[in-house]
């Protein structure tokens, strides 16, 4: 095995990791918290761990990228790095404030967190197919 095929498999494999990662945050770790934790303790958990992940999943992504730079599938890496990275500094913050504001009685408040929030996911399950057609793309190359 050369290089270039140890370089190609490290990339492959942190694009695994991501699209396992990001499984796991929203399929199990997610709904988990909400449902096992009282509601004044599973909202800060999250917003904690939301930074974090979304930092982790950005950087594994840019590892990824750089493993497979010669590749055209380098471009939807490159757009799911960004929205980790809009998501955290940008829309996280915005959603939460909307999110206390609900709490504290504010109605409009409540219509804005709610769509922001299935923004926010719909871009979380844009971000996994993206990582999951570039891997379907990769994959077979290996060789």
């Amino acid at each position: 095995m050369n290089s270039f095929q140890i370089f190609h498999i490290t990339g492959i494999f942190m694009l695994a990791l991501v699209l396992g990662g990001m499984f796991f945050f929203a399929a199990i770790m997610t709904p988990l918290v909400f449902t096992k934790l009282p509601p004044q303790i599973a909202g800060p958990f999250i917003r904690e761990t939301f930074p974090i992940y979304s930092q982790a999943m950005a950087g594994m992504t840019l590892m990824a990228a750089i493993s497979l730079w010669n590749y055209s599938e380098v471009v939807p890496l490159i757009i799911v790095i960004v929205l980790f990275l809009w998501a955290w500094l940008w829309l996280t913050p915005k959603i939460n404030r909307y999110r206390d504001a609900q709490l504290q009685g504010d109605p409009k408040a409540a219509k804005t967190f709610d769509r922001l929030h299935k923004l926010s996911v719909g871009i979380h399950l844009a971000q996994m197919v993206m990582i999951g057609i570039v891997l379907f793309r990769i994959v077979p190359s290996i060789g």
